[in-house]
């Protein structure tokens, strides 16, 4: 007779609750940050503006920072500063070489370059809410102005407000990482992208009933979204099993080892990074743009560098490949996975240990990411000149969809791996291990 399922015992089933429960507080208090204006400035007037913009990247950086930008709120930046200050300190990290033995240092090290990120974090916050803070006293729409009363201390309250923002933005993507479940960052990222949607499909809805979009270019939008999530979560799932042979050794009479393993390599090592990281760094030519606004340079931003546009396009292609392979170095270190292997007298049949064996794992590698990397740039660009053809204000790109497919993905893997370790617990406690007397069997 099958033994009945046994249940995780309810204390500890309540610790994953509460972590579930501290996600859903710190993206509560994200969402409810970014309907808080900065004070002396025309909301309603920023908001019609921000609805003209849904194609270009005024648009999409609004949609990123979930409506922040829009309502001007002290959330503007978003974890754009963070983002852009944690690419600084990566690339600083292999040419410095303080930061490099800081890396090998361990938690320690890692903690170091942490607080460096965020003293990054601040001083990028104060340049860009600047920038922004003197974008909007001079901008003007319909005729009037964005700033009701400006001034040098309207621009310095704006500019602390936005970097205040942001260390607090910084702040709860910390505490979503130690106490809730998933990347905290990411998850903010995530929750703006989602808070966007439904006024996407509000403001689809208004067309179709305005008669300027038909049936087919709905349907068509939406088994393009329908494949593009398809395409993510098959090739998020994909990944290369490399066999691991262990060699048999004696001990006493007894002989360990000789059984076989497979090491798996994702396809997509980089996950959602090198979106995000091109998204942050597409950022400083628009900043550049609204500093000359009136120049040669300002103009020709905001005339072709947009998404669906061939200079964008090839700009973020571009920065995609380079993040793609950049970033999966970091996370798998051939070198040391080699090394490990070889202390714990695994090999790869037909591959000797050491060296032979980082360069296997460095060409197995260096495939994965070339596919990896064609399809996260087919997945960003390809919906975005597609849904262009159709001619539709429709922002929530391949783009968005991969973050929010990708970060939902990794997110359920953390949760089942907390419900796989809680009833692996709950079985240790559950069984009784006595041992075995003198007199034993």
């Amino acid at each position: 007779m099958a033994k009945p399922i046994q249940r995780l015992p309810e204390g500890r089933l309540n610790h994953l609750q509460k972590k579930i429960l501290y996600t859903l507080i710190f993206l509560a208090i994200y969402r409810i940050g970014v309907h808080i204006p900065i004070a002396g400035v025309d909301t309603y007037r920023l908001g019609e503006f921000f609805r003209t913009q849904g194609a270009n990247l005024f648009g999409m950086f609004n949609m990123f920072s979930g409506g922040a930008l829009e309502h001007f709120s002290i959330f503007a930046l978003g974890v754009m500063p963070y983002i852009s200050a944690s690419i600084i300190a990566q690339l600083l990290t292999v040419v410095v070489p303080h930061l490099e033995m800081l890396s090998k240092e361990g938690d320690a090290g890692r903690r170091k370059i942490t607080q460096y990120t965020r003293y990054g974090t601040v001083i990028l916050a104060l340049f860009q809410g600047y920038m922004i803070a003197n974008t909007m006293e001079k901008t003007q729409f319909a005729g009037g102005d964005l700033v009701l009363a400006g001034g040098l201390a309207w621009k310095f309250l704006t500019m602390i407000s936005l970097t205040a923002g942001t260390a607090f933005v910084m702040w709860l993507g910390e505490q979503i990482t130690e106490r809730g479940v998933g990347n905290g960052m990411s998850l903010i990222i995530f929750a703006g992208i989602v808070a966007h949607l439904p006024k996407v499909i509000g403001n689809t809805y208004s067309q179709y009933s305005a008669q300027q979009l038909d049936l087919f270019r709905i349907l068509a939008i939406a088994a393009i979204c329908i494949v593009v999530v398809a395409a993510v979560v098959f090739m998020e799932q994909g990944a290369r099993q490399i066999p691991i042979q262990y060699a048999k050794r004696q001990v006493g009479r007894k002989v360990y080892g000789g059984q076989s393993s497979h090491l798996p390599i994702r396809i997509n090592s980089a996950g959602v990074i090198p979106p995000i990281f091109a998204s942050s760094l597409l950022q400083f030519p628009v900043t550049a743009a609204m500093m000359a606004r009136t120049s040669r340079f300002g103009e020709i931003v905001g005339t072709i560098f947009i998404p669906g546009e061939w200079l964008y396009n090839t700009v973020y292609v571009a920065l995609a490949v380079f993040f793609s392979y950049f970033y999966t170095s970091i996370v798998f270190k051939a070198d040391d996975v080699a090394e490990n292997l070889k202390k714990h007298g695994g090999f790869i049949p037909g591959i000797r240990p050491g060296a032979r064996t980082a360069e296997y794992f460095q060409k197995i590698l260096g495939r994965l990411t070339l596919v990896g990397s064609a399809y996260l740039s087919a997945i960003c660009v390809l919906p975005t000149i597609l849904t262009g053809k159709f001619n539709v204000q429709f922002s929530f790109g391949g783009t968005s969809l991969l973050i929010v497919v990708g970060v939902a993905l990794e997110t359920f893997r953390q949760i089942d791996a907390h419900r796989q370790s809680l009833r692996y617990e709950s079985f240790l406690k559950q069984t009784s291990i006595r041992p075995r007397g003198r007199g034993g069997i």
